[in-house]
């Protein structure tokens, strides 16, 4: 109502009472149960909220009949505008904008629940239940100093949808009542023993990392202590030597040496590097920055096999043997990989001479243009599936040439695939390359399978995927997610992405 006339107000200061979610109400709204639904969010995503295709209907033209017992959004529709009350509030993470905003649950049944108190993406569920705290409507502020599991006070406030999102604007600011313990996970059990029946394997998204910037010592920190200095580290987003300056250097050289001489430093391993410079500008992210995948690895245990670097446009064939082209090499095709990392891929060979492997770095495109979970195309968009799947036929194939000539081959593909194992583009990575699933090999419970946190829930977008001969030996011990990022105060956040660490032989 924007210019209304002749308004009479009959009273004022009449009492409102807020009804409780998660529980029973008889109140104005009658009899019914306030719990929201766990898994779905629309009647039009056809039980998969990351459904192929994407956006084949929209809620604003079908306008389906709301049914609030089964699906989260027509739950919270149902209620917009209500004042509610919320108990027994989680946090989700840290504050999830520079508005302050934060994802919570309440004391209602959940689906996803990890250890952390978090809520994990599982096979077509995206945890529907959680909402969002938006700016109070006092003028206080929501705490920043939130992290993954802090309980809160109780938050009263008012449902409301704006920006694709439903929120809750609470009357006053909600404050931490407490913080899970301890503050980071223990360093991982997972260690090398320097042979080939036992070389531990690291991954970790690094995130835009420049030659000085003031978190080499903390991601060394984390790839010396908490992933216990593995043999073979699989590092994505390393900038060129002068960063996001967007000067035509490619060269990371100098990037990479801050990091391994870090890593020395701390560990006293002779830490070297490779890596295959890319055409200025050609792999997305910050313009200017050039991030490309490379390795680090301890020169102590393992080398390159007949090493036979690649250049930026060689795109790298498998050889009898099998062997490699170039070596190490960018996995490439026409149009597959613009704008995106090209899959570093390099075989390596134990000192002794007795191990023979080979590693795919992998670093796909992003979600960027994906709408909100909430938002009106369902399903949701998830932002550059297409390149994705067209990205795990070539990987896939690559890696299915190496297995095709020898079955007990060692390979092992890990990195940033930006995308989730129950979805297809990993679906068709796996059937196509034959390889496994080191999540599923190794046992690692499906709600324990994070490496990040973006809006309501946990996710896993890093992953690392073994062949047969190498998941023949894994045991339930052998892999672990190192929760250093997703559980930490924002002052103590090296990357978005949390690291992973794995023994194979």
């Amino acid at each position: 109502v924007t210019t209304p006339r002749n308004v009479q107000v009959i009273s004022t200061g009449n009492p409102v009472e807020p009804v409780v979610l998660g529980a029973q109400t008889s109140a104005i709204l009658g009899d019914k149960d306030l719990t929201p639904p766990t898994e779905q969010y629309s009647g039009l995503d056809n039980g998969d909220v990351f459904g192929v295709p994407n956006n084949v209907s929209r809620i604003s033209q079908v306008n389906p009949q709301l049914d609030p017992e089964q699906y989260g959004m027509d739950f919270w529709e149902s209620l917009s505008g209500e004042l509610v009350t919320i108990q027994g509030v989680t946090a989700l993470g840290r504050q999830a904008n520079r508005f302050g905003d934060q994802w919570v649950y309440g004391n209602w049944p959940v689906t996803g629940q990890n250890s952390r108190g978090g809520l994990t993406v599982t096979d077509r569920d995206s945890n529907p239940e959680t909402i969002i705290v938006g700016s109070p409507l006092d003028g206080t502020r929501n705490p920043n100093t939130t992290k993954l599991g802090d309980s809160l006070t109780d938050i009263t406030g008012i449902v409301q949808y704006n920006f694709g999102f439903y929120s809750i604007l609470p009357l006053t600011a909600p404050t931490v009542k407490s913080s899970r313990e301890p503050d980071l996970p223990s360093p991982a059990n997972v260690k090398s023993k320097g042979q080939c029946n036992a070389l531990s394997f690291g991954d970790y998204n690094i995130e835009n990392f420049t030659p000085g910037n003031s978190r080499i010592p903390l991601v060394a920190d984390h790839i010396a202590t908490y992933l216990g200095a593995p043999t073979v580290v699989f590092v994505q987003e390393v900038q060129d030597n002068s960063g996001a300056t967007n000067d035509g250097v490619v060269d990371a050289n100098l990037t990479l040496s801050d990091l391994t001489q870090a890593l020395q430093e701390r560990t006293g391993i002779p830490y070297d590097f490779v890596d295959v410079d890319p055409v200025n500008n050609a792999d997305g992210g910050q313009p200017g920055g050039n991030i490309r995948n490379a390795y680090l690895f301890n020169a102590n245990e393992v080398r390159l096999y007949k090493p036979n670097p690649g250049s930026s446009t060689d795109a790298n064939v498998v050889l009898p043997g099998p062997s490699l082209r170039f070596n190490p090499g960018r996995i490439d095709a026409p149009g597959v990989f613009t704008s995106s990392r090209k899959p570093l891929v390099a075989q390596w060979e134990t000192l002794d001479g007795k191990g023979n492997f080979f590693t795919v770095n992998v670093h796909w495109t992003s979600k960027g243009g994906s709408t909100s979970l909430q938002g009106d195309p369902r399903p949701p968009v998830n932002g550059g599936i297409q390149n994705r799947n067209a990205q795990a036929n070539v990987t896939g194939s690559f890696i299915a040439q190496i297995l095709a000539q020898d079955n007990q081959a060692a390979v092992i593909a890990a990195g940033d695939f930006n995308e989730f194992a129950t979805v297809e583009p990993l679906e068709r990575f796996v059937q196509i390359s034959g390889l496994q699933d080191l999540d599923v090999v190794s046992g690692i419970p499906e709600v324990e399978r994070y490496t990040y946190t973006f809006g309501s829930s946990q996710q896993q977008l890093d992953h690392m995927y073994v062949s047969p001969q190498v998941a023949n030996f894994v045991g339930k011990k052998d892999y672990e997610h190192v929760h250093v990022n997703t559980w930490a105060a924002e002052e103590d956040v090296a990357s978005d992405h949390d690291p992973t660490v794995a023994s194979l032989n």
